[in-house]
């Protein structure tokens, strides 16, 4: 489903610490909006929904809705730094378009 690396997960464990959410997850899904027609959202939630995937990478566990599955599908979430800042970002294969920003995207 979705591919998290070790970097991503360091990343999201160190932002759980700094926001006393231990033991919550990270749900990875897909809103619509942005210049593209989806855009990509990471959240902290104690529990999953009925309808979620549930899975365990590098000890962060992922919740992902059954909307947003197609497209996540193959994405990998990584954590890169630049001379523009740092940040998550996603690669995704079934992206047909991606705006400039990579923030948003369509299949």
């Amino acid at each position: 489903m979705v591919t998290l690396t070790e970097k991503a997960a360091e990343m999201v464990k160190a932002a759980m610490a700094k926001e006393k959410v231990d033991g919550f997850g990270l749900r990875v899904g897909v809103v619509g909006g942005g210049c593209s027609g989806f855009q990509y959202h990471l959240a902290f939630e104690e529990a999953p929904g009925s309808d979620d995937g549930v899975f365990e990478q590098h000890g962060v566990t992922i919740f992902v809705d059954a909307a947003s599955r197609e497209h996540l599908a193959g994405v990998t979430v990584d954590y890169v730094t630049g001379l523009h800042g740092a940040g998550f970002k996603f690669l995704n294969p079934n992206a047909s378009r991606t705006c400039g920003c990579g923030s948003s995207f369509a299949t």
